[in-house]
């Protein structure tokens, strides 16, 4: 919503709006010209001539009512995207991981490239200092949201599916098949002269292929494609490789952002941008100059030899690949977890459990529920952590609150430990409270 609100205030539209509370993004966009209140009112809909609402909205929010009677024309979220992103050349990235971070690549990139792209990211790129610029050409990149559906809405003239997997499937009838169903019709709706950018290392994006009568431009690490990576070399927190596109060597692309899963977001990035018209090296020098989207992989602090940092990973395959990513930097690597909703836990909890074998410590803490989610019997950290300890990693160990690993973390971490806090809850407080806190700990009047 934020990202929306930024594009909509740089093109010149007056844009008000409501939140329960103050926080960074609202007040980032009343210093842009957004006129913000706090609290909800039906009145605070007078003069406006559309609204525009959140999945997280409820029904029957006093200002969705009024504008539902005012007869006004609401649009949710994605809605409001698709109406900037199908009127251009959109850029729709999906799939169940690596949106992100793919999407804010591709943004970085081409901006750094003088390619002056509208953008419209889910979390802040690091590199950018935003999460969202309305730009003069004609390129709009945007994620495409498959949890809910959503990302139907969007008619793209270069859509990239990074992966699938069967997660969400509470939003459609509990059927992996519907999901992949939807994945088909989201490719179907590539524009003719569009191109679909597929990670041809799935096997569900190459089963869906197989239907799409979409130009297709395949990528991958592991099989034979389009595009691949070559010679992957990682080495401390820098990885290199080469790149291969249809037989012919472009050339080398250093990462500062560790992970072969990152190694297949650039690939998916290269390929947009070579559609775009950039040359390879202005993308491997804004690859080169990436340091990743807040909450991916994002290194909050380095005290004392220990490294911390935070990741949105919320998924076994997320944790399993970030944890994989980061032996090769020769750390203890402490990991954090956090699960988020009864439900997702419940379905994955075997996932869950065998997602830690690379990890020397495992953290877990209580599940992070939205409110209204009713917990699930048996569903529990504590029953997680016990799984943990018998199918992936026997040093786990449950802590209930963010507080309780916090303090463990400050009387146990030591040199050489790379702490990883990982989920999509409010775990990312623990490592931003815990660089500052190493810090006081570390200072002379301590070691008196």
């Amino acid at each position: 919503m934020s990202a929306i609100a930024r594009v909509l205030l740089d093109m010149g539209f007056k844009v008000t709006g409501s939140d329960v509370a103050a926080n960074k993004l609202t007040e980032s966009l009343a210093k842009r010209g957004a006129v913000i209140h706090l609290g909800h009112d039906a009145k605070l809909i007078d003069g406006a001539d559309r609204v525009v609402y959140s999945s997280s909205i409820p029904a029957g929010n006093v200002e969705l009512e009024a504008a539902k009677q005012s007869g006004l024309p609401i649009y949710h979220r994605s809605q409001m995207l698709a109406a900037l992103l199908n009127d251009k050349k959109g850029v729709a990235v999906a799939g169940a991981h690596g949106k992100t971070t793919t999407s804010s690549m591709i943004a970085q990139v081409m901006e750094e490239a003088g390619a002056d792209p509208t953008y419209i990211i889910g979390g802040e790129v690091v590199g950018l200092g935003s999460n969202a610029k309305a730009g003069k050409s004609d390129y709009v990149v945007a994620e495409a949201d498959e949890s809910d559906g959503t990302f139907l809405e969007y008619y793209p003239h270069i859509a990239v599916v990074t992966n699938i997997e069967p997660d969400h499937l509470e939003n459609y009838e509990g059927s992996f098949e519907n999901l992949k169903q939807a994945y088909r019709q989201f490719l179907s709706q590539v524009q003719p002269e569009g191109v679909a950018v597929l990670g041809w290392d799935d096997e569900y994006v190459r089963e869906i292929a197989q239907e799409s009568d979409a130009r297709i431009i395949r990528y991958a690490l592991d099989r034979e494609a389009d595009v691949r990576a070559r010679n992957i070399r990682q080495h401390l927190r820098q990885i290199h490789f080469t790149v291969e596109y249809k037989g012919e060597i472009l050339g080398e692309v250093t990462l500062n952002i560790p992970g072969r899963h990152n190694v297949a977001n650039a690939l998916a990035t290269i390929v947009v941008c070579l559609e775009a018209g950039v040359p390879f090296n202005k993308i491997a020098e804004g690859l080169s100059r990436f340091q990743g989207a807040k909450r991916r992989f994002h290194v909050i602090g380095e005290v004392d030899d220990i490294l911390v940092v935070d990741d949105y990973a919320h998924h076994p395959t997320e944790i399993e690949a970030t944890l994989k990513g980061l032996k090769a930097l020769n750390r203890r690597i402490v990991a954090v977890f956090q699960p988020q909703r009864y439900s997702r836990t419940h379905l994955l909890m075997e996932e869950f459990s065998r997602a830690f074998a690379d990890a020397d410590l495992v953290i877990i803490s209580s599940i992070y529920s939205p409110p209204g989610e009713a917990p699930i019997e048996g569903v529990t950290s504590e029953r997680l952590t016990e799984m943990v300890r018998e199918n992936s990693n026997p040093e786990a160990l449950y802590l209930e609150t963010n507080e309780d690993v916090e303090k463990y973390l400050l009387e146990h971490a030591q040199p050489g430990d790379l702490v990883l806090t990982m989920g999509a809850g409010d775990i990312w407080r623990v490592a931003h409270n815990l660089v500052p806190a190493l810090v006081k700990l570390k200072t002379p009047q301590n070691y008196r």
